[in-house]
């Protein structure tokens, strides 16, 4: 009678408090972000820290990458699946099931070796760069 059950279109509360706390999050994402970064991340902290807040400053600063875990895991998992799936397609097609169980993994394979082949020459670049600024510093 009323119209406010299921799928009615009256006014909705939650959609208005959503937006306040959308509006309030970002504020103080802002606010926080600012803050840990001038008075936490600062290089004269470098040093500073040991244990947890140094593991802690460290993974904020990005001195050590989490993408190349990351990929290996996803690898993993899209492998396995696509192995899985591709025996969804053995009662209808042999064909299919062949080339998702070796095309699909194949490139699968090649697109991940090509995102850690470019971590890979990233860690490479930074290790020459060192190695460059400290051979650099003993000829001064």
């Amino acid at each position: 009678m009323y119209g406010y059950g299921v799928g009615s279109y009256g006014p909705s509360y939650a959609s208005s408090g959503s937006g306040v706390w959308t509006i309030i999050s970002l504020v103080l994402a802002l606010v926080g972000g600012f803050l840990v970064y001038f008075l936490f991340l600062t290089p004269k902290n470098e040093k500073k820290f040991n244990g947890f807040v140094k593991w802690l400053y460290d993974f904020l600063s990005f001195k050590f990458m989490s993408l190349e875990v990351i990929l290996k895991i996803c690898y993993l998992i899209l492998a396995i699946f696509t192995t899985l799936n591709a025996f969804s397609y053995i009662g209808s097609s042999a064909l299919a099931f062949f080339g998702t169980l070796i095309v699909g993994n194949l490139v699968l394979r090649i697109v991940f070796e090509g995102a850690l082949l470019a971590i890979m020459l990233y860690k490479q670049a930074k290790e020459i760069n060192s190695k460059i600024g400290k051979s650099s510093k003993k000829e001064d």
